[in-house]
């Protein structure tokens, strides 16, 4: 018999805290507040089912082989078309098809930076590219969004006083456009094209990661910083908010050398080509803008719902910037007020949320928290702030009792 000895994991990992009890244990009872997770009955299982079977009828066992049938070259051409919407012209040397959104951000950041680089990112920004950013050992620095996105006159007087002290510059910027995560808010038109010319000037690059894009409520649609920079930005986007998550098809637009450079990096080899096959003959058979539409008006509604239950259950104890599109609410508590202390509590109540600070990096928005309006029907989200505000005031009131008696 032999005796395990302690062995040594990779120092590459750095301490990551699990986000929240959100993602622990049975959650039959708890309305999910956290999930970033689309409308279940926005899933096309239907089409989808239909476009498996046309994939083993039309291409058989190419459709199963290393380099696939025809899928993967229609789902290039599509995200050419799409991308034009955007003011995005590309080429197929420029594009790649990944296992979602997040894996382009790996496959840019391990591209573009070796460990001790410089990356900069909104405040607060998607927990996961910080995940990425941590473990590929680079350096993080931050800026904050106002209700017109990032603080872009902030990153260009940071770039000013590191160039007059001769200090290092950034490698990369990531943004997120288009009804930020969490924050909810817009990047405009003037931010977008001075960031594009910064990255020419300072010689950095932009990671636009534009997953909520085709989420507008208005069907108001901005041009990407790709279209003011394409030497400089790389665009992402993802098939997983307009379609279905599962499907793990995002891609990434950029120099073709950038990109070959990806391809090498992608140890995988080529996404999932029988899922691109699919998912090139659920598209022949959807309307996409039809698709759009009724993504939309599910979402816009939920919304509301849920901005007109935390009006009746918080009154003036919170504020929010309402969004004109994506998935997420960003709620602002007063001050002393740390939303990770009562997350258990919640939970118990049959609520979850994600708390503020696991979208800083460090010590930063104890008072803040997402909310996803996405994924529950309208009433089920009005008994969840329900739950939430009643969690919140049990919190605040035996706070108020602990500092009485101290």
């Amino acid at each position: 018999m032999y005796i395990l000895k302690p062995f040594s994991f990779s120092k590459r990992f750095p301490e990551t805290e699990v986000i929240g009890s959100a993602f622990a244990g049975n959650q039959d009872q708890v309305i999910p507040l956290s999930f970033g997770f689309p409308a279940p009955e926005s899933l096309p299982a239907d089409k989808m089912t239909a476009a498996t079977e046309a994939a083993m009828l039309s291409q058989g066992r190419q459709a199963l082989a290393y380099s696939g049938g025809t899928g993967p070259k229609h789902i290039i051409n599509w995200i050419k078309e799409r991308s034009r919407l955007r003011e995005i012209e590309a080429t197929e040397n420029e594009i790649i098809v990944t296992s979602g959104s997040s894996q382009a951000i790996d496959l840019i950041t391990r591209t573009l930076t070796d460990p001790g680089d410089e990356i900069w990112v909104e405040a607060p920004t998607f927990f996961g590219a910080l995940k990425t950013f941590r473990l590929a050992e680079t350096t993080l620095f931050s800026f904050p969004i106002d209700e017109n996105g990032l603080r872009v006159d902030l990153v260009e007087q940071e770039l000013n006083e590191r160039v007059k002290n001769n200090l290092p510059l950034p490698k990369l910027m990531y943004v997120i456009p288009n009804y930020q995560n969490p924050g909810g808010v817009n990047l405009s038109v003037d931010r977008r094209k001075r960031l594009a010319e910064l990255a020419y000037k300072y010689n950095f690059f932009i990671i636009e990661d534009d997953a909520y894009v085709e989420l507008s409520f208005d069907e108001t649609y901005l041009p990407a910083i790709y279209s003011f920079g394409p030497e400089r930005v790389v665009y992402l986007s993802t098939f997983s908010k307009i379609i279905a998550p599962g499907l793990r098809l995002g891609w990434a637009i950029g120099l073709s050398a950038i990109i070959e450079k990806m391809r090498i990096l992608k140890i995988d080899g080529l996404t999932s080509v029988y899922v691109q096959e699919v998912t090139k003959n659920l598209l022949e058979q959807m309307d996409m803008d039809e698709q759009i539409s009724y993504l939309n008006t599910i979402y816009l509604s939920r919304k509301n719902a849920m901005v007109s239950a935390i009006k009746q259950y918080f009154g003036d104890e919170v504020s929010f910037h309402e969004p004109n599109g994506g998935f997420f609410l960003w709620l602002t508590f007063p001050p002393q007020i740390d939303t990770s202390e009562f997350l258990d509590t919640a939970m118990l109540a049959g609520v979850s949320y994600i708390a503020g600070k696991h979208f800083f990096l460090q010590n930063e928005g104890y008072n803040h928290m997402r909310l996803s309006f996405t994924f529950c029907k309208e009433d089920i989200i009005h008994e969840a702030i329900k739950r939430l505000a009643n969690t919140y005031y049990e919190y605040v009131n035996s706070k108020q009792m602990i500092e009485e008696v101290n």
